[in-house]
């Protein structure tokens, strides 16, 4: 009995492995120059924004959300969890991996957003003006 559990024990690992492999690279690639450029920009989008971002229940200003996410960026990155931008705003710029509590971004007077859109429109802004070529 324990050897017929063990032989299925390496089957299932085989699989296991077969799967993640015909996954192709980018199940284990590391961040690309584009992934780099576009975070990159939506930490300058923040950081020059003038809103505010809350996080736990407090309001920050733009620089200091910029830092926060900066580092949190910079923690993903040296585990390869940035395999792309998407992954950045999920990871990172979404809630707090402390409290799990979803971030918000207000500008102005307007009634606060989660970040995790407001990121990601202004990702869908920037691309569209990249593939028109500006």
């Amino acid at each position: 009995m324990t050897s017929k559990l063990l032989n299925l024990a390496r089957r299932l690992c085989a699989v296991g492995i077969l799967a993640a492999l015909a996954a192709g690279p980018s199940a284990f690639a590391a961040e690309d120059a584009r992934t780099r450029d576009e975070v990159a920009h939506l930490l300058d989008y923040l950081g020059h924004s003038g809103c505010q971002f809350n996080r736990n229940g407090t309001w920050y200003d733009a620089q200091k959300a910029r830092a926060h996410l900066e580092e949190k960026y910079a923690y993903l990155q040296k585990r390869d969890l940035v395999p792309d931008t998407q992954a950045f705003i999920t990871r990172a710029a979404t809630a707090s991996s402390m409290s799990g509590k979803a971030y918000e971004v207000r500008c102005g007077t307007a009634q606060p957003v989660p970040s995790g859109r407001w990121l990601g429109d202004e990702l869908q802004r920037y691309r569209a003006a990249h593939a028109a070529g500006k």
